[in-house]
């Protein structure tokens, strides 16, 4: 082992070193104090408060001012999107204000933008009536004059004895009497006039004609065009109606009636005269109304653009208000000594700065106590804190989602920077598919300025964040096409002439002949000559599940060897010991062994059945090889192999429970099990020792445990194995379905003469690569590579129980923080 002490150390693959501190700040600089702080982001408080409800604590009123404040703000800004006014990309510059200035300047707008909206809604609802008055006199005054006229017809008709009047004595009267109301008095017939929804008009008619027993003759005549409702403000289908009656108890009937139907009434005249006279004022009043209206439209649009020019200052000044007294709220106040305390955790690396924003708080708030800031002990494990930039942070994240990293573990996210996008290429290889896959990540990528500051999809901002992920993914796609010699399937003779050729020279389909080696291999990737011949699907089907065995040993190793390092680390010999060893001896007993035969048999050209070879190993471990030996004293040292193998269960399985007894007995003489890992027991014990957390030893716990992980690791050492076959399988159903739309999409239409057909086949084609193979087979193999660094890589060595630090910082305000 003394080749790994003289290694650098790990520091940068490691979480960030913290330190728990605690803050002592008196009372008239704790604001300016938690301000500073928040600016700087590398502190991250501890509630001291969990016990008390948000309205038990010290700064309730604080928060609450800041919340109403908040509530202004979304109404001012909902008001500004509704009107569509656009502040200005250059906000203006006015001096600083301070909170309460702020608070009564937002209350000014509110109240100045309420009586706006509250007298536009009246001069709306006028409006809106007088255009109904409007409509009632165009549509009413029609009706009755059509009832004048066939009144007038039905006098001529009654002077000449046409009919005798005893005929019909309803209609034809109210119509008579209708044509002299005027001179009638009390005694002639009354009409109402109004609008009604055209929903409502059928029913309201059938009220009308039960409640005056059909003493009443009811018209009605389309508005034509949708009616801005006066009380809802929709745009509605409404119905001019005319009622003709006789007598006063009718009339306050049909006017309940109307009341409870929802219809408008309005008083038109009968006179002609009258009617275009008043039509010409209503038409005059909304004249006066548009102007109004417009006015006041542009006054509230200058009041909202001047809000909207200082909006997103005011809200960034609130959420930093309100932050601050959330985290204030957070610490105990000491009532004797006025001051607050405050504990939380931090980077070491920060402490300078730390202190130097405690001093300028100090210094800035005109205190005479300066605040205290020292370090303190404590059993709670730390957070993780990873510092990270916009290349490897969506790295991070991807390593994030399975679990955050225990305090100073091995990151793995440093690894799938180049093993993530690597093994996702090996199910997605093929360069042209890699060519479009790399233009889309250029467009994100140089354009990221741009759409950061946008506002994108939920499909968008997720390609966003992921944009350097996408991009790796397509440069290692473009690598492993060019291995498999595949652009859209079609292979190219990009690096040279193939090393085969026709047997014979009149040969002219070397896909169907017999192919002969006339020169060296193909200098780099798959030849050509086997696309198309009839050992293509298992020369491919062959290289590719053997080239999967072979990364996913490799990378199950590297997994263990990350193992060795976290106990190095950590200063846990026993876990190198009886875990880390045994592992690597049984994993590379088995697997690693057939990864070295598959490298014997690519460099010797045997034909020897590794299958064979791997289940007789197990089977009949001394029995004779014949064809299927590799090399000398192959059976000999799979013997040996095997018996390692077999040692290094119960290797992994029994000594570390009872040496862990062993040691807990040394430590605890005299002592029952009840009294281990207490302070008064153990005053020796490390404070970073998972032991010293523990109130007691259970053996048949840790016994129990050390099975589990035993049997996990030998049975997933065959499934993970078996698991990594996933590359082979995807990457040959990518070739084949890539394949098929080439040759049944666009060879198919090319074979034709019809231009159209032509054009319908290669649209087709377009489509079907741009959504099946770029979108959902990316994104099967992204998910596929996903599942292989989680489940079986990551479970060698990381144990993802974590938790994150989370800095008390500005920076990392929501946008939608209330």
């Amino acid at each position: 082992m003394g080749v790994f002490d003289r290694l650098p150390p790990m520091d940068h693959l490691r979480s960030e070193k913290m330190c728990f501190v605690q803050l002592i700040i008196p009372a008239e600089s704790a604001r300016v104090a938690v301000t500073y702080l928040g600016e700087l982001g590398l502190l991250q408080f501890k509630d001291l408060n969990e016990d008390k409800s948000p309205f038990q604590r010290i700064f309730v009123n604080q928060v609450k001012r800041c919340a109403e404040m908040s509530r202004k703000l979304r109404f001012l800004s909902d008001h500004i999107n509704k009107a569509g006014v656009r502040s200005s990309v250059r906000p203006a510059l006015e001096p600083d204000i301070d909170l309460e200035e702020l608070e009564a300047r937002l209350g000014e707008h509110e109240h100045e933008l309420l009586e706006m909206n509250t007298n536009s809604d009246k001069l709306q609802q006028t409006y809106n009536e007088l255009l109904e008055f409007k409509l009632v006199l165009t549509k009413a005054g029609g009706i009755l004059a059509s009832s004048h006229n066939h009144a007038a017809s039905a006098e001529r008709e009654l002077d000449e004895n046409i009919y005798d009047r005893e005929v019909d004595e309803g209609n034809a009267y109210l119509l008579e009497q209708g044509v002299h109301q005027g001179s009638s008095g009390n005694s002639g017939v009354r009409f109402v006039s109004g609008i009604i929804l055209k929903s409502k008009a059928l029913a309201f008619e059938r009220m009308l004609f039960r409640a005056t027993r059909g003493n009443m003759l009811f018209n009605q005549a389309p508005a034509g065009e949708p009616v801005t409702d006066p009380i809802s403000g929709e745009e509605v289908e409404k119905t001019v109606f005319v009622v003709l009656f006789s007598g006063e108890q009718a009339k306050t009937k049909i006017l309940k009636i109307c009341d409870s139907f929802g219809a408008s009434c309005y008083p038109v005249p009968e006179e002609m005269i009258k009617q275009r006279q008043i039509f010409n004022e209503v038409s005059a009043r909304l004249s006066d109304l548009e102007v109004t209206l417009d006015a006041g439209i542009q006054h509230r649009n200058k009041a909202l653009e001047s809000v909207g020019s200082q909006l997103w200052r005011w809200t960034i000044m609130v959420k930093k208000e309100k932050a601050v007294y959330d985290t204030l709220n957070m610490l105990n106040f000491d009532v004797t000594k006025k001051c607050l305390v405050g504990e939380g955790w931090c980077p070491i690396f920060a402490k300078s700065q730390i202190k130097d924003c405690l001093q300028r708080a100090t210094l800035h708030s005109n205190s005479q106590v300066g605040i205290i800031f020292h370090e303190m002990d404590t059993t709670e494990s730390p957070p993780t804190y990873f510092r990270t930039d916009k290349f490897t942070n969506a790295f991070q994240e991807i390593v994030d989602a399975y679990g955050v990293a225990r305090y100073q573990e091995a990151n793995p996210a440093v690894y799938s920077v180049v093993t993530f996008p690597f093994l996702f290429a090996v199910m997605f290889g093929d360069w042209g598919h890699g060519i479009c896959l790399l233009l889309g990540a250029l467009v994100l990528v140089l354009r990221e300025k741009k759409l950061s500051s946008q506002k994108l999809g939920s499909f968008m901002e997720m390609a966003f964040g992921g944009r350097y992920v996408i991009l790796l993914m397509a440069i290692f796609s473009i690598y492993c096409g060019l291995i498999y010699n595949e652009f859209f399937s079609v292979p190219f003779h990009i690096f040279g002439k193939s090393a085969y050729e026709c047997r014979e020279k009149s040969c002219s389909d070397a896909h169907t002949a017999g192919l002969i080696k006339v020169r060296d291999p193909y200098p780099f990737g798959v030849d050509p000559s086997w696309y198309g011949s009839r050992s293509e699907l298992p020369f491919l089907n062959s290289l590719k599940m053997k080239m999967s065995i072979l990364m996913g040993v490799a990378q199950m190793n590297l997994g263990i060897m990350l193992s060795y390092f976290d106990a190095r680390f950590h200063g846990n010999a026993l876990d190198i010991r009886y875990q880390f060893i045994p592992q690597m001896i049984f994993l590379n007993s088995l697997f690693g062994y057939l990864a070295l035969l598959i490298l014997i048999k690519w460099c010797t050209g045997s034909q020897a059945d590794l299958y064979h070879v791997m289940i007789y190993m197990f089977l009949d471990p001394a029995g004779d090889l014949g064809e299927n030996q590799l090399f000398w004293g192959q059976k000999e040292l799979q013997i040996l192999l095997l018996l390692l193998a077999l040692v290094a269960v119960p290797w992994m399985l029994f000594p570390k429970p009872f040496i862990l007894k062993k040691l807990h007995k040394e430590r605890f003489q005299g002592h029952t099990y009840r009294f281990l890992g207490t302070s008064e027991m153990d005053p020796d014990s490390e404070p970073d020792s998972a032991r010293a957390r523990h109130d007691d030893f259970n053996f048949s716990e840790v016994f129990v445990h050390q099975m589990i992980h035993s049997i996990e690791f030998v049975l997933g050492a065959v499934s993970n194995t078996a698991s990594y076959l996933r590359l082979w399988a995807l990457s040959l159903a990518h070739s084949e379905l890539s394949t098929v739309f080439y040759e049944k999409l666009l060879l198919l239409a090319f074979g034709y003469n019809s231009v159209i057909l032509k054009a319908a086949g290669l649209i087709v084609f377009a489509f079907a690569t741009a959504f099946i193979l770029l979108m959902m087979e990316s994104l099967s193999a992204f998910l596929h590579a996903l599942r292989l660094h989680w489940v079986e890589f990551m479970n060698k060595f990381y144990h993802g129980d974590g938790y994150k630090f989370k800095p008390f910082s500005f920076a990392l305000l929501a946008d939608d923080e209330d």
